[in-house]
């Protein structure tokens, strides 16, 4: 099948479209790319054309999924709050299996730390992910203290890895239906842990001095 430089972006997108949809549903080794280009309105051929494995199937898959999801989420305009905690608050909540789309987002996460196991190549991909991912929260996390409204001592970088670190445990056992860890439980964990290490008795929160509303800073 031959495609027109037009057609081609077009093509592929809905090819990854396809294909992220697929390895949530089937897991990347219950694939087939019949069933793939079947969805995507393409040939196989076409689909072999952009894609010569598995591997990097999933890999861009999953760069495809991040920019549609992810880089959507944490554009400065998405998230409405008044403060960098509550901004703090509302990501978290984006990162965990709270929606359909988000457990989607993350099966293929799942599929990606099983498969960079055994394929390094896939490796460079989960860092430059993680790396995305530290960096929005690392970023807000220096806006706070920055702006006076988290501890000055606060190391962002390593708040923010053990910030994602939480979110990948409590997260997987939420997908995976764990009764002892509910969606409310995780989240509630990590904004705690998230609170402690910025100096707040919570995220979002706030106290009352007379009539003022003040953050919610340690005394």
């Amino acid at each position: 099948m031959s495609a027109s430089g037009d057609e081609r972006p077009a093509a592929r997108e809905r090819i990854l479209a396809a294909a992220v949809q697929r390895i949530a549903s089937d897991g990347i080794d219950g694939v087939r790319i019949a069933r793939i280009a079947t969805d995507a309105r393409v040939s196989p051929p076409l689909v072999h054309y952009h894609f010569d494995s598995r591997e990097t199937l999933l890999a861009e898959a999953l760069r495809y999924s991040y920019t549609r999801a992810g880089d959507a989420r944490i554009s400065s305009g998405e998230i409405s709050a008044d403060t960098h905690a509550e901004r703090l608050r509302a990501m978290i909540g984006q990162c965990l299996p709270a929606t359909p789309s988000l457990a989607a987002d993350w099966v293929l996460w799942v599929e990606l730390w099983l498969r960079a196991v055994r394929h390094p190549e896939l490796r460079p991909v989960a860092e430059e992910l993680y790396g995305r991912l530290r960096e929005w929260f690392a970023d807000e996390i220096a806006a706070g203290i920055e702006d006076g409204e988290f501890d000055g001592d606060t190391d962002p970088v390593e708040v923010a890895d053990r910030t994602l670190a939480l979110l990948d445990g409590f997260g997987i056992r939420v997908l995976i239906g764990d009764a002892s860890v509910p969606l409310e439980r995780a989240r509630a964990a990590v904004e705690s842990s998230l609170a402690r290490d910025l100096g707040l008795t919570g995220l979002g929160d706030e106290v009352r001095d007379g009539d003022e509303v003040l953050p919610g800073r340690k005394p």
